[in-house]
């Protein structure tokens, strides 16, 4: 993977876990064309080849926002036409996001709103800071989620509630967010990274291949029905039998030792 993105840090500060930190600082992290593409280029890149990486951390830098959106900057007298072609691009990072085989865990640390809600969304699970603030506020401006939100943000919260949240345009904060399960956790001020990188190292301490094929079956559950969940559950599961892991992670736990996976 290349690291050089214009709008993207991309770091390994433990071992087989990658940061993605969105970095456009002066502008509160906000979507502007330039960083979709990174955003999409990046995480494509992790489909075709994870390498050494068994975790993904996405980010914002600075503590004021993880994302706040659309850079509406940018949009401003922005034609239809360049609208369209812009937020095919959006279109694109999303679904790189949610295709990605490695697990994305979203880092919450300040506002996500609007797109950058959706971004959080995306990934697999959320940690958020304790001051971290979320939004769908786009029928206030005229739109409407276009990210993946009126389809993820009905799985995580419930439909009810999610017809609240995107109609009204109303912030909500993380402690609403943990309540209404769109958050696996608050972390303390200062805590967010050290807590993420704790559940991303043990993500990626577990057999690389059953992890991402464990995350294939989890989110066919959401598209399928039980029956056919199942199915699709054994056939992701019998890809881990012929693993070296496998027999790696039964020899360790007969030695009593860690294992040592090498993902394959």
């Amino acid at each position: 993977m290349n690291p050089d993105y214009e709008t993207l840090l991309i770091s390994e500060p433990v071992p087989h876990v990658t940061v993605v930190t969105m970095n456009r600082l002066q502008s509160l992290n906000a979507m502007n064309t330039q960083m979709m593409a990174d955003l999409r280029d990046c995480f494509a890149s992790f489909y075709v080849d994870q390498g050494a990486t068994r975790c993904l951390v996405l980010t914002g830098a600075g503590e004021k926002a993880f994302c706040a959106g659309a850079d509406l900057k940018e949009r401003n007298g922005m034609t239809e036409e360049a609208w369209r072609r812009q937020h095919a691009i959006i279109e694109q990072a999303i679904r790189a996001i949610m295709d990605c085989p490695v697990p994305v865990i979203a880092a919450v640390n300040g506002a996500a709103y609007a797109g950058g809600c959706e971004l959080a969304l995306a990934c697999d699970f959320i940690y958020a800071a304790a001051h971290a603030r979320f939004a769908q506020t786009e029928v206030a401006l005229g739109i409407m989620p276009g990210a993946m939100g009126t389809q993820n943000l009905p799985r995580a919260i419930g439909v009810r509630r999610a017809k609240e949240v995107v109609l009204t345009a109303a912030p909500f904060s993380a402690e609403d967010g943990v309540a209404w399960g769109l958050i696996n956790r608050i972390a303390a001020a200062g805590k967010l990274m050290d807590e993420v990188l704790a559940t991303a190292a043990r993500i990626a301490a577990n057999a690389p291949v059953a992890v991402r094929q464990a995350k294939r079956a989890m989110d066919k559950s959401q598209d399928l029905d039980r029956a056919n969940g199942y199915s699709f559950e054994i056939e992701a599961y019998n890809r881990t039998v012929g693993t070296e892991d496998r027999i790696e992670g039964i020899r360790a736990f007969n030695e009593k030792r860690k294992p040592d996976f090498k993902g394959r």
